[in-house]
């Protein structure tokens, strides 16, 4: 055996050589032609892009930086200068990332956002999938109600009419997508349930959301669900728009889990039941994973729309960040620095979509090291 093996050592040393891909190396020029002049309509493509880049970039960076405004100054010196007023912005921070909420007590709500971004970062982290993580949750999440609504450790009360900006923003993004997505699962379950009961009630209330606009349903929560409450009896103004973007995203995430549990093949079930394990076992340990893997990319996506969902809050009287920049042009003197407003704003949420982009697609990479070649 041994000199067998060391008989075809050689051999398979130089398969091995063979099958190693060619190592290639292109030059500046050999690249651009490859990639950007490789045949005549990209040429084409390539040269309209980089005329209007030629266009557009000079007077987006003039406008931006080389006659913007990046000091604190008044307004008349902005409009003198004709670049951006990044002094608007200077001077109504404040308002725009934290809304209505007194001034003197903002530090508040910037506690409760450092607090909840580290909370989002730790579940980002494989690391910390435990059981700790739920208590740090549980603690956190009472600690930022504490900070935000006050009324306790000496802290003044605020009413939640002031809360406003990225902490609401924020606020209602992740406790919504939070309760939606367990809420999503069991709805996508009871969707493909035998019961004909259970699947007939998921299957209406599904299709009921999905059939109107988020708008609709704001505003049923805002205003049409007081109507039907007992008299003294009041449920809290962004509670009700919470409730309401709860059930119009859990009833998206519940298609979105349905399209993966689908894709699952019938032997996966057949191979579960084999084992002997139950319907929450197979579910749990086998299907869901599965299926959730899958379907990864529709469920960030549906992240980002519900992020950027949270917007239209707007319309039943809530701060929200595009909100409080609406607000914040109301000022007389500042009157007309809209698109560096909505620059300041566009920003912060590129940056959330961004990241929550890229971190669908190391999660896709991480989970799927066992089929990538």
């Amino acid at each position: 055996m041994t000199d067998q093996s060391a008989s075809n050592a050689p051999v398979q040393s130089a398969l091995q050589g063979k099958l190693r891909p060619p190592a290639v190396s292109l030059s500046i020029l050999g690249w651009l032609r490859a990639n950007l002049f490789n045949n005549w309509y990209n040429s084409v493509i390539t040269l309209v892009l980089l005329w209007l880049l030629y266009v557009l970039i000079p007077p987006i960076f003039q406008w931006l930086v080389s006659d913007a405004v990046w000091w604190a100054a008044p307004p008349e010196v902005c409009r003198a200068a004709g670049g951006a007023c990044w002094a608007f912005i200077h001077e109504k921070a404040r308002l725009i990332l934290f809304g209505l909420y007194p001034y003197d007590e903002q530090w508040r709500p910037a506690l409760s956002v450092m607090l909840l971004l580290g909370l989002i970062g730790a579940s980002l982290n494989r690391f910390f999938w435990n059981a700790w993580l739920i208590a740090a949750w549980i603690v956190g999440g009472t600690i930022i109600g504490c900070l935000m609504a006050g009324g306790v450790l000496g802290l003044p009360p605020v009413e939640t009419s002031r809360w406003g900006g990225l902490p609401l923003t924020l606020g209602l993004a992740t406790i919504g997508l939070a309760v939606a997505f367990p809420v999503g699962i069991v709805l996508a379950l009871a969707r493909r349930s035998t019961m004909p009961a259970i699947r007939t009630v998921s299957i209406v209330y599904i299709e009921l959301i999905r059939g109107v606009p988020l708008i609709t349903i704001l505003f049923m929560s805002s205003i049409i669900i007081p109507l039907f409450l007992p008299t003294g009896v009041g449920i809290d103004r962004v509670l009700r728009a919470q409730i309401g973007m709860i059930m119009f995203a859990s009833a998206y995430l519940a298609e979105v889990v349905r399209g993966g549990l689908q894709a699952i093949p019938g032997g996966q079930y057949e191979a579960a039941d084999s084992l002997g394990l139950g319907y929450w076992q197979k579910m749990r340990l086998i299907v869901l994973p599965q299926a959730l893997k899958i379907s990864i990319p529709p469920i960030v996506n549906t992240f980002i729309g519900f992020f950027k969902d949270t917007s239209l809050v707007i319309i039943i009287g809530l701060f929200d960040l595009v909100g409080a920049a609406k607000s914040a042009l109301t000022d007389p003197s500042w009157r007309g620095f809209y698109k560096e407003a909505y620059f300041f704003i566009a920003v912060i949420y590129f940056i959330f979509c961004y990241f929550m982009s890229w971190y669908s697609q190391y999660l896709e990479r991480t989970l799927n090291r066992d089929v990538r070649r």
